[in-house]
């Protein structure tokens, strides 16, 4: 077995944990393949049918609607609605009803109907929606799919005038539509069908071939039996992943090689952090040189910018010089006697004005006055810092409660806010160094990563200890307990 930081850890459970890894990474693959292929593969059937049945309506309306329009000319001409006979018209009205297995119906003025295609209503008289706003100049169209018609109202003009002198209502039957949608959907059904079963064997080729390195690993772990392995070391490149693997299998015989881990990462995140305001002054200065005689306007905003982003680098190295200084062993710890009710008062009379800004209700509840020996500077820093994240992370016209409380041995800080929470996955990342867990909000707000790492430090360098306690949408709350003496 291997000891780090306190923690047991054996070979054999190790080994387990391995291989129950494999086997859900193994299906995690397939069912991702399978989810990512299939889904638009169901969802195509219906965007295919619905896009046939609406273009296929949306040309039957437009060609019914050119031709009604010729017909309502013809109606016009003859003097067809005032009881003329015309043998043209009555032919072209049943050549439509009959092309499009449908009905036509004249309406004169009177909201009589003087032809019926049907021969079933005429001399009746008819008052609709459709037939009110079509003798107002307007034409309309009314699809009606689950009874299968598609239903058209368009005035007649008179020629000269263009007084509207009656109605045309065309009425035609769209079962040719839902026959296409029906031969469409078979189709599309199959090759719904022949597609989900080669997306399943692609899915299950490629799960087994990104995968297999990870078997390998656990063949490796396989073969260990019992005991420390002292010198056995796997190394399995393939991929990215199995060497990463690999390296914190090897890792895990080499406690040495844990700390230059750690230094390596934090020295990336670091470059990362302090190169992005670089780069961003980089991109805004060399947008000003390249161009001739830029506005003052243009030029004040991208200096603005600039400033903000100096502004930025100035505070990640700031916080960056404090959390060293807190990591150095032999840093100098001034501790004194200092009254803590006082600080914290100090601490929220400086961010009452940020908080001010938003409305945010800034509240302290002592309890009893307390006197403890701790280093007030950077105290000081560790409470700051949560009081202003629950003021920035905080919505408008929200509340921050401070409380300080104490018993015979410890003294508690306890903040309070009606901010946005912390999701659950994230509260045991918070306070790993440049940790955020809303990065773009983070940055928005100016936050820089290395807040809650300082405060952490700050209070195990008092030998003290902080817990949070957050549910996403409903606040945070930070405690902080803190010896009444120090012991060095």
């Amino acid at each position: 077995m291997y000891i780090r930081s306190g923690e047991l850890v054996t070979i054999s459970s190790i080994r387990t944990k391995a291989l129950n890894y494999f086997k859900s990474l193994q299906a995690r693959i397939f069912i991702i393949f399978i989810l990512v292929g299939l889904m638009p593969i169901f969802l195509m059937k219906y965007v295919i049918l619905e896009n046939y049945v609406a273009q296929a309506v949306a040309q039957k309306r437009a060609t019914m609607q050119s031709q009604c329009q010729e017909l309502a000319g013809q109606v016009s001409e003859s003097g067809y609605i005032y009881g003329e006979p015309s043998k043209q018209v009555d032919r072209q009205m049943a050549q439509v009803a009959n092309i499009y297995n449908g009905r036509v119906i004249i309406v004169n003025n009177n909201f009589k109907i003087i032809r019926d295609t049907f021969g079933i209503d005429e001399d009746k008289f008819i008052i609709s929606e459709e037939v009110l706003q079509s003798f107002l100049g307007t034409d309309s169209s009314n699809y009606d799919e689950e009874n299968q018609f598609l239903e058209l109202t368009v005035p007649i003009k008179e020629q000269e005038t263009k007084e509207i002198e009656g109605i045309m209502i065309v009425s035609v039957s769209t079962e040719d539509v839902n026959e296409g949608r029906d031969a469409l959907g078979n189709t599309v059904w199959i090759l719904q069908v022949v597609l989900t079963v080669l997306i399943c064997a692609t899915a299950f080729y490629v799960a087994r071939m990104l995968t297999k390195p990870f078997g390998r690993i656990t063949k490796s772990l396989e073969e260990v039996r019992g005991g420390v392995i002292e010198g056995q070391e796997i190394s399995i490149p393939d991929y990215t992943e199995t060497k990463l693997l690999s390296e914190a299998y090897n890792r895990m015989l080499n406690r040495m090689k844990v700390q230059e881990e750690s230094r390596q990462e934090f020295v990336s995140n670091v470059s990362h952090e302090l190169k992005t305001p670089i780069t961003s002054m980089k991109v805004l200065a060399d947008s000003l040189l390249a161009q001739d005689n830029v506005p003052v306007e243009l030029y004040k905003e991208f200096m603005g910018d600039i400033a903000e982003e100096i502004d930025r680098e100035n505070k990640i190295i700031t916080d960056l010089l404090s959390l060293v200084k807190m990591d150095r062993r032999s840093s100098d710890v001034n501790i004194q006697e200092t009254n803590i009710n006082q600080l914290i008062e100090l601490i929220l009379k400086r961010l009452r004005p940020i908080a001010a800004k938003r409305d945010i209700e800034l509240v302290l509840e002592s309890f009893k006055p307390v006197i403890a020996e701790v280093d007030e500077t950077k105290l000081t820093l560790a409470l700051s810092n949560l009081v202003e994240n629950g003021i920035k992370y905080n919505r408008d016209e929200g509340w921050v409660h401070v409380s300080l409380n104490v018993d015979s041995r410890y003294f508690y800080v306890k903040v309070e806010d009606s901010g946005m929470g912390i999701p659950e996955e994230s509260q045991e990342h918070i306070f790993e160094r440049f940790y955020r867990v809303d990065k773009s909000h983070s940055r928005e707000i100016g936050g820089t990563g290395l807040g809650l790492a300082i405060t952490r430090s700050a209070v195990l360098m008092h030998h003290g200890a902080i817990k949070v306690y957050s549910k996403e949408g409903e606040g945070t709350t930070f405690t902080v307990r803190i010896p009444l003496k120090y012991v060095p």
